[in-house]
């Protein structure tokens, strides 16, 4: 470890935590360049009972406090993300190897609407009230359920880790969140960004390091009384089984293997923009992408054809320049990919474009970069097919009608999203209805109203977030019944 490297530090009790004398370090890459640019700490048991100690201290004054004040805090700190949306771009950038003007279109203005959706939102937030005809009434609170666990994925960095504390801490909760060991640093911004925001000192506590370490030890404390996951399903599984015993609330946002259906009476310039940007936006690298590509027949070879000629001009480079494609995450991912490749030529597939690593020249020469990558001729049983490749890699196959466009669809463990591209406003609406996935697009992919329920159906997750839905998550309803007399 070269301790002459930036460190980055957890965020305990409204402070940056000084790092312990003989505190592990974990080296945080550019997968830009494939260079170690900084270190963050690997928190441990110790690091953790802090935190929580700093939450439950926090707890009575914060569930305690007017809505109204606690939507200014999150808006002071919406403000401030804002403010220096252009460091915070720069960061998930070097952090991601996502395209920089991705990151500043997207990912942190998202950061920014989270705290501002859910800081109005809870001001609106009403509870039930049931009248027994002139007899009783009932009606229902909703308390906040006390220290919450918040634990996100590497692909969107701040976008989804905002996307699960605002609300937690609208809701009067305060929170443990751990970001990506792989991706830490928009986190650690956001923490200096909520003490200059005079966020109350224990609200909101992050804690750096491996899942299988410090974020296994949030899973199972017994004085954390939710989880909200975003993640892949088998890690998903095991966060379920460690959960369960405990009686813990748990929403669980995991992964896709997300079908695109292409009809014969698409808008085609609009739908071949849409396609090429479900299957390769982020890289590939988001849970959402539509990575299984169906085209009806009468218009396959076309399609294929047009949607080559798109591939082939995605520029693929450096993310500080004007690029469409960034660098892969890490070389761990990047091999990955590039082994779900070889897999899909082992089962007869035919890359039709892409398959490899890209070089690029510069200070990305060490970078890990892979080509957009479409293939053809796998049946829906492959496991390139089957399972979640995240990354530049898309199939693509025709169908011939409405039933077996459903067939190949719903044909996979998988059940997060799904896009739609007909004129037909009668088969958009059947299709949708009877497509097995939480988020069904008919002619766009990606539009999010944050006032949507958000998730997905079997192996892609458990509970929905967003909207009302977010805050019901994070919230214990309690009935009180009150006889006239």
């Amino acid at each position: 470890m070269d301790n002459a490297l930036p460190c980055i530090r957890n965020y305990i009790a409204g402070e940056l935590a000084t790092p312990r004398a003989r505190a592990a370090l974990l080296d945080n890459v550019n997968p830009a360049s494939g260079q170690v640019y900084s270190q963050l700490v690997d928190s441990t048991d110790e690091d953790l009972q802090a935190a929580v100690a700093a939450a439950q201290s926090a707890l009575p004054g914060w569930r305690a406090m007017d809505i109204a004040a606690r939507a200014r805090h999150l808006e002071k700190v919406a403000d401030l993300i804002e403010r220096d949306l252009d460091r915070f771009a720069a960061a998930e950038c070097e952090d991601n190897g996502k395209p920089l003007a991705l990151a500043r279109a997207v990912d942190i203005p998202r950061a920014v609407d989270n705290f501002r959706f859910f800081a109005r939102a809870i001001t609106q937030f009403a509870s039930e009230s049931h009248a027994m005809g002139e007899r009783a009434i009932n009606y229902t609170l909703r308390a906040p359920l006390g220290i919450v666990g918040c634990i996100s994925p590497w692909n969107l960095p701040l976008y989804l880790f905002t996307w699960k504390i605002a609300p937690a801490l609208a809701a009067g909760n305060c929170v443990i969140a751990k970001p990506s060991e792989v991706t830490p640093k928009t986190a650690a911004l956001l923490a200096e960004t909520c003490i200059e925001a005079g966020l109350p000192a224990g609200v909101l506590n992050i804690l750096h390091g491996r899942g299988s370490g410090i974020g296994n030890a949030i899973v199972t404390h017994p004085d954390i009384k939710a989880i909200s996951f975003t993640g892949g399903t088998a890690t998903g599984a095991r966060i379920a089984a460690q959960a369960a015993p405990q009686f813990k609330k748990l929403s669980l946002e995991l992964g896709g293997k997300n079908p695109t259906l292409v009809f014969a009476d698409c808008d085609w310039d609009k739908t071949l923009d849409g396609v090429l940007r479900s299957a390769f936006a982020n890289q590939g690298q988001i849970c959402l992408c539509g990575s299984r590509i169906y085209v009806e027949r009468s218009i396959y070879a076309d399609f294929k054809a047009a949607l080559l000629q798109r591939i082939s001009q995605l520029r693929i480079g450096d993310p500080l320049t004007d690029v469409d494609q960034g660098a892969l995450v890490s070389a761990a991912h990047m091999h990955k990919v590039l082994g779900a490749i070889e897999t899909a030529r082992a089962e007869g597939g035919e890359i039709l474009c892409g398959g490899q690593q890209r070089q690029v020249d510069g200070r990305c020469n060490g970078g890990f970069f892979v080509e957009p990558t479409l293939i053809e001729g796998l049946p829906l049983d492959s496991q390139t097919n089957q399972q979640e490749i995240f990354g530049p890699v898309a199939t693509i196959q025709p169908f011939e009608g409405e039933e077996q466009a459903l067939q190949l669809a719903n044909g996979t463990g998988y059940g997060l999203a799904a896009s739609v591209w007909s004129e037909n406003l009668s088969r958009s609406h059947r299709i949708a209805g009877r497509l097995d996935f939480g988020i069904v697009w008919v002619n766009c992919w990606l539009q999010r109203d944050l006032r949507t329920p958000f998730g997905g159906m079997k192996n892609s997750g458990v509970g929905r977030e967003g909207g009302w839905e977010a805050l019901r998550f994070f919230t214990e309803p309690k009935n009180v019944c009150i006889d006239f007399g």
